[in-house]
């Protein structure tokens, strides 16, 4: 009996470790939203870090959240670091592209609760009397991200808290 558990046991594990392996090495996703307002009035607001707790949907999740802002807050070279709670983890972000009123690129790196390098944008577009904004996330896939994958998929992880954020964001800059 104990040698038939063992053998389940073994298969499960070589099953789930195959189904990591055939994960993609690399992931993207994104979400978008229409603000009624121009780029000029959204841009600032994503590009100055500083501007974030008024829209971030992380910044709710965690009231004592330690942040560490650099000086000047905006444009390529700003950085802002965090520590906080289980739900927002500890990290870093660095703007290392800004092209007003249309591309932010971040640099992002996670600390804890996983050790992870990504990349963040934000894409603005006109659209009609408004502006499409796409915030993006990509990055490389370790075995540890492709295992997590069987499970759940990034998507489902971060995609709410990116629709959240692009729903304050709409609202702040349609005031």
């Amino acid at each position: 009996m104990l040698k038939k558990i063992a053998l389940i046991l073994g298969v499960l594990i070589v099953g789930l470790i195959f189904a990591a392996a055939m994960q993609p090495d690399h992931f993207r996703m994104e979400r978008s939203i229409v603000i009624n307002a121009p780029a000029e009035k959204i841009f600032p607001m994503v590009n100055d870090l500083g501007q974030w707790s008024a829209w971030s949907p992380w910044e709710k999740k965690d009231a004592a959240m330690k942040r560490k802002l650099s000086n000047p807050s905006s444009g390529v070279g700003a950085s802002y670091d965090w520590q906080g709670n289980k739900e927002v983890g500890t990290g870093r972000m660095l703007i290392t592209e800004s092209a007003a009123p249309a591309k932010l690129v971040i640099q992002l790196e996670f600390i804890e609760p996983f050790a992870a390098r990504n990349t963040s944008a934000f894409n603005l577009k006109p659209q009609g009397n408004g502006t499409q904004v796409t915030w993006s996330l990509e990055g490389p896939n370790n075995f540890v991200s492709k295992l997590m994958q069987v499970f759940v998929s990034m998507d489902s992880m971060v995609g709410p808290d990116y629709e959240a954020g692009l729903k304050n964001l709409k609202a702040l800059a349609e005031k």
